[in-house]
C-alpha cells in the first residue's frame, strides 16, 4: 500500500502526494476449498469449480476438465498468495511476484500499520517451487519486502530478478542477477535448455513520491510465440500512452478502491473497467490486496469503495464479453487458449 503521485496527463490517475498438494503451495498452510479452476479462451468458455464444498487444509491436485481444450505452452497457471503476491507458471516457467512470505507487512513502522495474511500462514521459503524468476513491480515494502527478500537471496542468490529501477538500492546488495526495466523495455525468461521463453515487458505504473520521480512498473507477460498475454499492475495506475495498441487476454488488477481522507491509495472500479477496455481483456482477475488482518493507526482510517459485484456490473456495460474470475488464495487458477 502506498500513496502515489502521477504527473503525466496520460497516466491514470491524478497527482497524490505522500501524506493440495499443489507443487506451488503445500497442504499444511491453507484453509481453502478443494478447487483448481481452469478456464479456456475458447468460444464455449466454461468455468469449472469444485464439486465438493468441503473446507480442507490443503490445495489439492485434482483438476477440472474444460471442454475439449487442453492446456499447452500458452497456459497460465496463477496462484494468488494474498496481498500483492503471486506465483505464475507460464509455459512451465515459474515466476514469483512481489512476495510477502516471511513475517508481517509493516513498512518498518508496525505502530502505524501491521498486516498479516488471512489464509496463507506459516509459509516457509523452503516450500516454494524451484523458481525461474522473481518479478518486482514497486520499490515499496508491500512489493519489495525485505523480510522476505533477504532470506530468499540467501537461498537463491543467482535467481533471475526483473524489477523497477527504483528498487535498485534494495536489490543490488541481495541478488547477483538483476535486470532493471524502464517502461517499454523487455527481458526474456528462458528455460535451462532454451526451449521455452517468456517475454516480460515493463509498463508505467504509479509515481510514488515527487512528480519528477520515475514511475514504478506494471508488466505485460507472454510466452514467446504464444497467443496469450497477461497484464499486471497492483494499484490500477497505468499510462494510457504506453498501453496504446497493446492487448492483454488476462488483466490482474485491484477493483476495490482503498482510500485515505482526500487520498487514493489503490484505484479500482471505473478505473479498472477503463483498463480492461483499453486492453480488450477477455478475463479480469480481481486482487483483494487490501484484504489483510491489519492493525495500527493507518489501518483504522483506510476506507474501501466498491465491491467485486459492483465492478462486475460496471464492466458488463462497457465490456460485456469479459469474464471476471475471482482467485482463491493458494488455489491455482489455470487459463489457457
Amino acid at each position: 500500500m502506498a500513496v502515489h503521485c502521477t504527473s503525466s496527463s496520460s497516466l491514470r490517475y491524478p497527482c497524490r502526494q505522500l501524506p493440495p498438494t499443489s507443487p506451488l503451495v503445500p497442504r499444511r498452510f491453507l484453509a481453502v476449498r478443494d478447487d483448481l479452476n481452469r478456464i479456456s479462451l475458447g468460444t464455449s468458455l466454461k468455468l469449472c469449480r469444485n464439486r465438493s464444498q468441503e473446507v480442507v487444509r490443503a490445495v489439492v491436485s485434482k483438476e477440472s476438465a474444460v471442454g475439449s481444450s487442453s492446456p499447452g505452452t500458452d497456459a497460465f497457471k496463477l496462484t494468488y498468495l494474498e496481498g500483492n503476491s503471486w506465483i505464475w507458471e507460464v509455459s512451465g516457467l515459474k515466476v514469483l511476484v512481489d512476495p510477502i512470505l516471511v513475517g508481517n507487512l509493516d513498512f518498518g513502522i508496525p505502530w502505524l500499520y501491521d498486516a498479516a495474511k488471512k489464509f496463507i500462514r506459516n509459509f516457509q521459503l523452503s516450500d516454494l517451487p524451484e523458481l525461474d524468476c522473481l518479478l518486482i513491480t514497486q520499490s515499496i515494502d508491500d512489493h519489495c519486502h525485505l523480510k522476505t527478500l533477504r532470506p530468499l537471496s540467501q537461498k537463491s542468490p543467482d535467481l533471475m530478478v526483473i524489477s523497477t529501477p527504483n528498487a535498485k538500492p534494495l536489490l543490488d546488495p541481495l541478488f547477483k542477477n538483476v535486470t532493471y526495466l524502464e517502461p517499454g523495455e523487455s527481458h526474456e525468461i528462458s528455460s535451462r535448455d532454451g526451449s521455452r521463453v517468456v517475454i516480460v515487458q515493463a509498463t508505467a505504473g504509479p509515481v510514488l513520491g515527487p512528480p519528477w520521480q520515475r514511475p514504478e512498473n506494471g508488466y505485460l507477460v507472454s510466452p514467446q510465440g504464444g497467443k496469450m498475454t497477461l497484464y499486471y499492475e497492483p494499484h490500477c495506475v497505468y499510462d494510457v500512452k504506453s498501453l496504446h495498441n497493446k492487448q492483454a487476454d488476462i488483466v490482474i488488477t485491484p477493483v476495490i478502491k482503498q482510500l485515505l481522507p482526500s487520498y487514493t491509495l489503490v484505484f479500482g472500479q471505473e478505473e479498472a473497467v477503463r483498463l480492461a477496455k483499453l486492453l480488450n481483456a477477455k478475463f479480469v482477475i480481481p486482487m483483494k490486496n487490501g484484504d489483510l488482518d491489519s492493525k495500527g493507526i493507518l489501518a483504522s482510517i483506510v476506507q474501501t469503495e466498491g465491491t467485486i459485484e459492483s465492478f462486475k456490473g460496471l464492466l458488463s456495460k462497457e465490456l460485456p464479453d469479459a469474464q471476471v474470475v475471482e482467485p482463491t488464495p493458494g488455489v491455482p487458477l489455470e487459463v489457457f487458449s
